[in-house]
């Protein structure tokens, strides 16, 4: 016998409980406390879209450039910085997440950063993707190339895409509106150009506003800033082919305005027309986006099948394809729930 009595011993688990109950308690409080605290300094980070009360200027994105440095987080995230920039004066970037594709804006001072070469990231989705576009030149035409890049995804479901180029008339807020009584917040996403968005504001804070009510949910993609088109000019010397074009400026413009006005750019980017060549596949490619095209542009008579990268434009210029769109629901050869943007590269 070691000395103790039952009553002893019985004393003495029963402190040993209350010791062990007390420490799991204090344990369970101190995770309690660390989870929001975790959370909230994520949130402190993030720059969050919002929806401008009036249109903001793109040179209120000061110092904007393209990088490529691999970043940790002080709560130990890790991403990828393909931008940086200076918002109200305090440094930001634009972080992809090489896995998942998916793009946030946040504050410079919460992540820690290095420079990275392309072949660093050769093993993440993010690079395997835009090689992958920036390698695949769709039909090759004597002085330029149609509808170059990711045409297809690779999911059985389809892509929803909507081109907002320049456009005199309104946005097709009937389209967007039946869009969104098919499944809960479909995905789109809407190519915008920066002219389009310039002279439609008011239909820019719609979409904004929907998507804040859980109508929809939009993913950006950068269409040009000014998506040149000269009617019967041939297209080796049309859109961002046309002569003076800078494609630098086209690509990083887009994206300075969306950030100026409350919304983070993708890692998108559709050629006005899907017309484009070599040269500026490897300028989408240098800016490390994904060259987008479509192999169903429902109006040009393309038809849909599993997987579809799908065109429409709900600019006002082409009702035809959004009433295409609407059919081929009904007929079920578009079958909800439609697939994000981000899920199509393989």
């Amino acid at each position: 016998m070691n000395g103790l009595t039952k009553g002893g011993e019985r004393r003495l688990l029963s402190s040993k409980h209350k010791s062990n109950w007390k420490l799991r308690l204090a344990l369970a409080m101190l995770l309690a406390l660390i989870a929001p605290n975790a959370a909230s300094a994520e949130e402190a980070c993030l720059v969050a879209p919002s929806i401008p009360t009036h249109l903001t200027d793109a040179d209120s994105v000061g110092e904007y450039r393209s990088v490529l440095r691999v970043c940790l987080a002080h709560d130990g995230r890790q991403s990828v910085a393909i931008r940086e920039m200076s918002l109200a004066g305090e440094p930001a970037l634009l972080l992809a997440d090489p896995q998942s594709l998916t793009t946030r804006l946040e504050r410079a001072s919460c992540w820690t950063c290095k420079d990275a070469a392309d072949e660093e990231l050769a093993g993440t989705r993010l690079m395997r993707a835009v090689e992958a576009s920036a390698a695949a030149p769709g039909l090759e035409h004597r002085g330029f190339l149609e509808n170059a890049g990711l045409t297809h995804g690779g999911s059985s479901g389809a892509y929803l895409t909507g081109d907002l180029c320049p456009s005199k008339r309104p946005l097709d807020r009937a389209f967007l509106e039946e869009l969104a009584t098919h499944e809960e917040r479909p995905p789109i996403a809407l190519s915008i150009s920066g002219l389009w968005l310039l002279h439609h504001f008011e239909d820019y804070q719609w979409l904004l506003r929907k998507q804040a009510a859980g109508a929809f949910g939009i993913t950006w993609v950068d269409h040009s800033y000014h998506h040149q088109f000269r009617r019967g000019v041939p297209y080796d010397r049309n859109f961002m082919l046309a002569p003076g074009v800078d494609p630098d400026a086209e690509i990083l413009d887009t994206e300075k305005l969306l950030i100026a006005n409350g919304q983070t750019p993708s890692l998108f980017f559709r050629f006005p027309g899907l017309i484009s060549s070599a040269p500026l596949m490897q300028a989408a490619r240098r800016h490390h986006l994904i060259a987008l095209g479509a192999d169903a542009w429902l109006a040009i008579g393309q038809h849909p099948r599993p997987g579809s990268i799908v065109l429409v434009h709900p600019n006002g210029n082409e009702e035809v394809g959004l009433k295409m769109f609407d059919r081929d629901l009904a007929r079920g050869t578009i079958e909800p729930p439609l697939e994000p943007l981000d899920t199509a590269p393989n």
